[in-house]
């Protein structure tokens, strides 16, 4: 992804609150799956994580979950997380309709 993308992507991300807080419980396989499942139905999705009380700081677990989901992290602000996946399911919805 380019800076010009990311740019363009997290401008896009800017007013959207977040889908899931990342808390005490630190990461499960039952958030990747639904982060998962957001990126597919998406795209682009915002994650909170919960400085006080999360185990991990919010770039660990920025990285854990590009990697664990196969998306690119556009940013990590604070305590916010944007992520963004290309999705071919969405894309085909669109030229469907």
């Amino acid at each position: 992804m380019t800076s010009k993308e990311r740019a363009e992507k997290r401008a896009q991300a800017n007013n959207m609150e977040p889908l899931f807080q990342l808390g005490k419980g630190g990461m499960s396989d039952a958030l990747i799956k639904q982060v998962d499942d957001a990126l597919t139905a998406r795209e682009l999705i915002k994650v909170k994580v919960l400085r006080d009380t999360s185990p991990l700081t919010p770039r660990e677990a920025a990285d854990r979950i590009a990697e664990a989901t196969g998306s690119e992290v556009v940013a990590v602000i604070g305590g916010s997380m944007i992520f963004y996946r290309y999705s071919k399911k969405l894309h085909e919805n669109k030229k469907k309709k």
